[in-house]
């Protein structure tokens, strides 16, 4: 087992008794940019001691508290139980199966908000093909501050965006003395690459990990994304790009400089640590507010409340659980 949390201390033990108490509201449940990025389990059994999940294995049985938790990603050999992931759905956690070098979505958790405010504007900035053409290059100009890519149209963009990566793996390789020969892998075949190859694939799936739990945790839809297109993760994809040169890429070269064995999981903790302490999640979660924020309707986003209107004529909106029928007023 590979956790990224300690083991549990003196006295500590593990029982199959979930707690019982009321849910929680978003407000008291740890906020997205307060949590971890990730935690990374295999080969263990998943499950709840009160309201921490509990890890083990052969070597042991470690707590880790769901609240603090963004992504969980089980690798091969995990089992998890109902209790767990109770847990983590109440906790609006992400799960997520992966393979052993590689990431793949299959689950995720509850959102931690309860208002429609940033999926709302994200989809009627999508909707636009001015406002989303103006998202994506606001997105290249959160990525490279120093250039202004107003006017470019999207060929441009990913002209200038395609250029910018190949500097940043050509001045890596360079700072860091690895041998860079291109980009090269083979989907589903982790083991064929060269091992920056490998690092710099790693470092990309645990991105759009971290991705995906923001995503999810504020309520925006992955599928409408502003850059990429056409799948299921585009919105995921767009938001770990922004990351890819100034964090991914380097530390990614940075594993591969010291060791060729074992490069995915090294660079998954070498990730982790950097993630952690440059708090990205926090500022992941500034970037999408800033991003859709001036698309967004006037509603409080913090609102713990679960609200639920009723649409209009003219964009109104009425109280729900409330019968508008007038005999004067239907017509049949």
């Amino acid at each position: 087992m590979r956790p990224d949390d300690p083991r549990p201390g003196p006295g500590e033990v593990l029982t199959s008794r979930p707690a019982a108490r009321p849910t929680s509201t978003p407000r008291q449940l740890a906020r997205i940019a307060d949590r971890l990025s990730f935690v990374y389990l295999e080969r263990c059994t998943i499950h709840r001691d009160a309201n921490a999940l509990t890890a083990e294995d052969t070597e042991g049985t470690r707590h880790i508290p769901s609240a603090t938790i963004g992504t969980l990603l089980l690798g091969p050999g995990t089992r998890v139980t109902h209790q767990a992931m109770a847990v983590l759905g109440e906790c609006g956690a992400n799960v997520v199966w992966v393979g052993e070098n590689g990431v793949r979505f299959y689950a995720t958790g509850n959102a931690l908000t309860r208002s429609s405010r940033l999926i709302e504007a994200q989809a009627a900035a999508w909707a636009n093909r001015r406002s989303r053409i103006a998202v994506a290059r606001e997105m290249y100009r959160l990525r490279f501050p120093d250039e202004d890519p107003s006017g470019l149209m999207r060929r441009e963009l990913l002209g200038c965006e395609g250029q910018r990566v190949r500097e940043c793996y050509a001045k890596e390789a360079t700072r860091t003395g690895v041998a860079w020969r291109g980009r090269r892998y083979t989907p589903g075949d982790f083991a064929s690459s060269d091992a920056p190859n490998q690092a710099v694939t790693a470092a990309a799936q645990c991105m759009y990990g971290v991705a995906q739990a923001v995503t999810a945790a504020l309520g925006c839809a992955p599928g409408l994304g502003f850059v990429h297109s056409g799948h299921i993760q585009s919105f995921v994809l767009d938001i770990a790009d922004l990351y890819k040169t100034e964090i991914a890429i380097p530390v990614a070269f940075e594993v591969a400089a010291e060791d060729e064995i074992d490069v995915g999981p090294r660079t998954r903790r070498a990730l982790r640590d950097v993630i952690n302490k440059r708090k990205l999640l926090d500022r992941c979660v500034t970037d999408i507010q800033s991003l859709l924020g001036p698309y967004a309707p006037e509603r409080s986003p913090d609102d713990e409340a679960d609200r639920v209107a009723l649409q209009s004529d003219g964009d109104a909106e009425l109280a729900a659980g409330v019968n508008y029928a007038d005999e004067a007023t239907v017509i049949w």
